[in-house]
This record gives structure tokens, sequence and C-alpha cells, in this order.
């Protein structure tokens, strides 16, 4: 009985690490680009921004003609090394947090959501150093061959400002919360309502069904936290002024970002960010509950 009861418990976290790790690869792999555009638009500072995108079809168009089809690949790398223990963090984090939830009185419902919460931010501290990277790359308007490498970036970073949250660890805050609120509602909503509505025996309708809640899930999920991603993206790109760091913090910035270009600054990159979550995240959540439904069958 012994033995077998770790084995148990080691093969069931092998599928939510392995099932985790797939479902952040795939979705990486298909939504990098709009992620490209996004960190664009929330990094330009209103009209009086030289380098000013008019909107969506001008910033794909732009990238185009500038740095060729290799732009909208511009960091990729970071996230790609990144995903995989990223969202096996993410996925095998959850369900011991819901695990460990269900012993408390917490309702099933709030269970899920506090447990997206805690995934969210054991989360967001694996992969602030690999955001700090990337967006420092995306950032970048050079063209692609121009670049330098997501490695010779990332030491570059550390000699100018080390590991800590002037350097590696930049925009920690607000990688907190990006990753926190958006987790907090992508799980809470999806199996709640995921329970709620009834299954399908037609595995294409059941396809369809849990697809369209996953797209529904990360698009509200998407909406709700952007402020501090567009935070992020202002504390971890490159400053207004060169050698002047004018933001600082999570709550500094979103406040200045306010009082400076108004309320609607607070969304930038909003349409790009849900097509790329929102499709997105119903790519990840069918990865993972049909990878970890195949080695809970074969292995």
């Amino acid at each position: 009985m012994t033995t077998k009861k770790p084995q148990s418990l080691l093969r069931e976290a092998s599928h939510q690490i392995i099932a985790g790790g797939s479902a952040g690869l795939v979705e990486i792999c298909l939504m990098h680009p709009l992620d490209v555009v996004k960190t664009r638009f929330q990094i330009q500072r209103g009209n009086s921004d030289p380098n000013s995108y008019k909107n969506l079809t001008d910033c794909f168009r732009t990238i185009f003609r500038n740095e060729g089809i290799s732009g909208f690949y511009k960091g990729i790398l970071p996230p790609i090394v990144a995903e995989t223990p990223k969202r096996a963090v993410k996925f095998f984090t959850f369900e011991q947090y819901k695990k460990a939830l269900s012993l408390t009185p917490l309702s099933a419902g709030v269970a899920l959501s506090v447990a997206g919460l805690g995934a969210g931010l054991t989360e967001a501290v694996v992969v602030n150093p690999f955001e700090v990277v990337k967006v420092s790359l995306q950032a970048n308007r050079d063209a692609f061959k121009e670049q330098p490498s997501s490695f010779a970036q990332a030491r570059r970073i550390i000699n100018a400002d080390g590991f800590g949250l002037r350097g590696l660890n930049k925009g920690l805050t607000s990688t907190l919360g990006r990753h926190g609120v958006f987790n907090m509602i992508y799980f809470g909503f999806y199996f709640n309502v995921k329970d709620a509505i009834p299954t399908s025996p037609d595995p294409t309708l059941e396809f369809m069904r849990k697809f369209a809640i996953g797209l529904v899930s990360g698009t509200i999920s998407s909406c709700v936290n952007i402020p501090f991603d567009v935070a992020k993206s202002r504390i971890q790109g490159p400053q207004p002024v060169p050698g002047e760091i004018k933001y600082r913090t999570c709550f500094q910035t979103m406040a200045m970002v306010y009082r400076e270009e108004g309320y609607l600054a607070l969304y930038k990159g909003l349409v790009p960010k849900i097509m790329r979550l929102g499709p997105g995240g119903a790519v990840m959540l069918l990865v993972y509950e049909y990878v970890s439904g195949w080695l809970q069958k074969n292995w």
C-alpha cells in the first residue's frame, strides 16, 4: 500500500505537468504574433509618440513592412523556454491548490477561483524574468537580424541592473497582479460554467462547448486584468527618457498613465490581447484536458 501511493501521486503530477507544458507550447506558437502587437500598443505613449501606430491594421502593416514576417516572432524564445515550465507550474499548482482547498469550508465554486489565484501568483514568480527579456525584445523596432539574441539581452539586463526588482525581476508586482487576477477568473469561470452546462454525447459538439466556454473565460479575464498588463509593459519596456526611470511601481504607473493619457490608455492593446487570449485560453484548456485524458488512459 505504501509503495503504490507515492507512485500514483508521482504519475498524477507527471500527467499534470506534461499536459500543462504541452498546452503552453501549443498556445505560444499559435498566438505569439498577437502578443507582439499588444506590447507595441501598450508601450506607445499617446499621439505624441513619433512611432505611434494609428490602429491595429496599421500596426500589422508597419511591422510587416519594416521588420518582415519574423518581426511578429520577436521575443518568442523566452516564452517558448518559459512556457513549458510556466504552464506546467500553472496547471500543476492549480490542481494542488484545488485539492488542498477541498478540505476547507469554501464552496466548490469559490475554491476553484481561489485555486486559480494561487496558481497565477505562483506562475508569475516563475515567468517574470522571461517577461522582462521578452518585452525588451518586442519593444525593439530594428530589423529581426539586427536584434540581439534572447540570451544576449538577458545578459545585458543582468550586467546593467542585476537580478533584482530593477533588473531581471523588474515589474514583478504588476506580473503578480496580471497573472493572479487572470487565473482567478479564468479557472473559476471555466470550470464553474462547464459544470453547469450539460455535456454533449457528440464529440464535435462537446469540443465546441468546451472551446466556447474557454473563449469566453479568456476574454473576460483579459478585459479585467489588462490595466496590470499595461503597467507591466510600461515598467519592463523602454522608459520615455533614457537613463531616467518614469514608471517604477504597479499602481504608481497605473495612476500616471490615467493622469497623463486618460482612462482608456489603461486598456491599450485590449483588442490584440483578446484576439490572443480568447482563443488562446480556449486552446490551452482544451489541450490540457485532452492531453491529460490521453495520458491517464495510456500511461
